[in-house]
């Protein structure tokens, strides 16, 4: 059974054996973060000053996460956003670890771990996505997303462009 977030992405889980090959794709800090819920380095991520229009997906399955047009500069270290590609597309999360009480973002589509939400971002929303740089990979505006799932993601992106 299918699942399709609003803007037309099929959200179904990863199979066992298509897990397997999506995480046998990632390099050890990849697997760090998205698996196991690490945290980069802060200043060092390589999206951090990305400037360039487009998407970022989840490393692992591909999901559009956010759209540059949603990136602002919060001085933390990581890359931040104000609001996900689309609401359905992130999942929130208590998290207590480390003696704090914090919302964790995962892909609503694969699980992974990406970072945190905060509500001390700029208007509209109030929030701050922070976001591992190595949880996310950058499309381009117009480049074909990649499909790791064969989901029709690129079906879905151009149909959501003209939404957007």
């Amino acid at each position: 059974m299918s699942t399709t977030s609003p803007s037309g992405f099929d959200l179904t889980p990863p199979s066992e054996a298509e897990r397997k090959r999506l995480e046998a794709d990632l390099s050890p800090e990849e697997a760090d973060v998205l698996l196991h819920h690490g945290t980069e380095a802060p200043f060092c991520g390589g999206l951090l000053a990305q400037k360039e229009d487009g998407v970022y997906g989840c490393r692992l399955c591909g999901l559009p996460l956010f759209r540059h047009s949603k990136k602002f500069e919060s001085g933390t270290g990581w890359p931040s956003f104000w609001a996900p590609f689309d609401e359905a597309h992130v999942t929130a999360v208590r998290d207590v670890s480390y003696g704090m009480v914090r919302i964790e973002t995962r892909c609503a589509r694969c699980g992974s771990h990406q970072g945190h939400v905060f509500p001390d971002g700029p208007p509209p929303t109030g929030l701050r996505y922070c976001i591992n740089s190595v949880s996310l990979e950058f499309t381009p505006r117009g480049a074909d997303l990649r499909d790791p799932l064969g989901r029709g993601d690129n079906a879905a992106l151009k149909a959501s462009a003209g939404a957007a």
